[in-house]
């Protein structure tokens, strides 16, 4: 699945090596006694480690420990199982998946193990979901009078305020701009095109959302907001703007879940470069790598068990003020960018992760 080069067979068709390498969840081919043979590349990434290392361990030793039922279920090699919204462990982590096992005819104790994460950015339902984006796209010209009013405003009193304080009135007008920019970007929610993306550095932005967050008063009360930045992390391809936005929106909900933690509140902005375990999204039929990992945590009391399927559709939202739409805008800001998003729960220490991974600069043409 993921050890061997891929080539296509004589008609041009994708071989079934390729087929499997292609798709977005995890495959795994296991032995009688449970111990892995393959996996594609989307078990490397899930699994969070190479096929070289996976290959000849248990796949239980990877994921467990599993509900006693379940686990019983997948070693009885013959029988073929179904486990929906199970928790397994990988790594530091719980996540929660989808899982199924399936005998393979003619191999006896043979099986295929698939892996679907809960909670992670998939296609089903994105079209129905954009569509009803479509209602605040028809009321965003609405709102740029009122913006130009307040940019007008800002540059006035710029005039007026000593040098000390004119930064603030920069940031009014620069974040006016951004709003205006991003305005039309809403506007165009329901169709398929991709904004403009370039070279951007992920750290600069991350501090832009914050510093945004911070004037606006958006980080009072007791949260602190943590960086864990690695600093020879390559530039992403990327809409700054589209970027700065979808980073507010995330740390403004961190900023919220936290506010309910027994204690002092935490963020943590985390990013990484996955090496060698790119995760790859399949944009206009090919793969697209997707190795800058951008992560948001907090120590908040999680996201309500009945919504984790649910928190990218539009109108879903577990604040008793939330209109449900700010989740499902970052979602499709991310799709524009060719990136992913998903989101799971650590309950062992108490976090809740949102992930977003976005491709390097030098990935895409």
């Amino acid at each position: 699945m993921a050890t061997n080069p891929i080539e296509p067979q004589g008609d041009g068709r994708p071989d079934s090596r390729a087929q499997l390498s292609g798709l977005i969840f995890a495959v795994i081919l296991i032995d009688g006694n449970g111990v892995i043979a393959e996996v594609n590349h989307a078990a490397e990434d899930l699994l969070g480690t190479s096929s070289s290392r996976l290959v000849g361990t248990h796949l239980t030793d990877r994921i467990g420990p599993l509900d006693p039922r379940v686990e019983a279920r997948l070693l009885a090699s013959d029988e073929a199982l179904v486990a929906r919204d199970l928790l397994i462990r990988v790594g530091a982590h719980d996540v929660r998946v989808n899982l199924t096992a399936s005998p393979l005819g003619g191999f006896s104790g043979w099986r295929v193990v698939t892996l679907s994460q809960i909670g992670h950015d998939d296609t089903a339902g994105t079209a129905g979901g954009e569509a009803m984006l479509g209602a605040p796209a028809v009321l965003a010209h609405e709102i740029k009078n009122p913006l130009a009013a307040i940019r007008g405003a800002a540059q006035l009193a710029a005039r007026k305020l000593p040098l000390a304080d004119k930064k603030l009135a920069r940031m009014i007008t620069d974040e006016v701009d951004r709003i205006a920019r991003l305005i039309d970007r809403m506007q165009q929610l329901g169709s398929t095109r991709t904004g403009p993306v370039q070279p951007c550095n992920p750290h600069e932005a991350i501090r832009a959302a914050v510093a945004t967050m911070r004037a606006a008063g958006g980080t009072k009360g007791d949260v602190e907001i943590r960086e864990e930045f690695d600093p020879s992390l390559p530039p992403l391809l990327a809409n700054r703007d589209a970027l700065e936005q979808v980073l507010i929106n995330l740390i403004s909900n961190a900023r919220d879940a936290s506010l309910g933690a027994g204690g002092g509140g935490q963020i943590v902005v985390q990013t990484r470069f996955v090496s060698g375990l790119a995760f790859s999204a399949i944009r206009n039929g090919r793969a697209v790598p997707l190795p800058i990992e951008i992560t948001i945590s907090d120590n908040g009391p999680g996201i309500d068990p009945a919504l984790q399927g649910h928190v990218f559709e539009p109108f879903v939202s577990s604040k008793p003020s939330g209109q449900g739409l700010g989740l499902s805008l970052v979602r499709k800001l991310v799709r524009d960018m060719n990136g992913n998003i998903s989101h799971d729960r650590d309950a062992r220490a108490g976090l809740t992760h949102f992930r977003l991974h976005l491709p390097q600069a030098q990935d895409i043409a």
